[in-house]
């Protein structure tokens, strides 16, 4: 299974804390973990909410380990009527803001995970930066 670089997952996190700064004023956390879900990268802006590292770092876990993102996730949950703690998985959360990060031939090479906006904000940044990244590991 490949993985997502760390000068991929870099440039990730700069694009994220750029989207974040130039549409929304207000600082996030931004993780980014590798295809096993595993942190890899990790940026707080200035004045972010503690909380938010943790959360960041989460949401990048279950996107990954679940195959999809948090958003679509926490549909499942609902549709399916499943309680999260079901998947035995303390790192894992429903909450929106994570997103898999795609190569161009569909292999999923990690995951990002953004906090500290609303959860709709969250989750709009990750999927502009799965959507670019592609294009930004070149």
């Amino acid at each position: 299974m490949n993985s997502i670089s760390l000068e991929q997952a870099q440039k990730c996190l700069n694009a994220a804390v750029e989207k974040a700064y130039k549409e929304f004023k207000r600082p996030i956390c931004v993780s980014v973990c590798d295809s096993y879900g595993y942190q890899l990268a990790f940026f707080r802006m200035d004045k972010a909410p503690i909380r938010s590292i943790a959360i960041s770092q989460q949401k990048a876990h279950t996107a990954t380990r679940m195959g999809m993102s948090t958003d679509a996730f926490l549909a499942r949950l609902n549709t399916d009527n499943i309680d999260i703690r079901y998947f035995c998985d303390p790192l894992m959360t429903a909450l929106p803001g994570g997103n898999l990060l795609v190569s161009k031939s569909g292999e999923v090479l990690g995951a990002i995970g953004v906090s500290g906006l609303k959860p709709a904000e969250d989750q709009l940044i990750t999927e502009t930066i799965a959507a670019q990244f592609a294009e930004l590991g070149d």
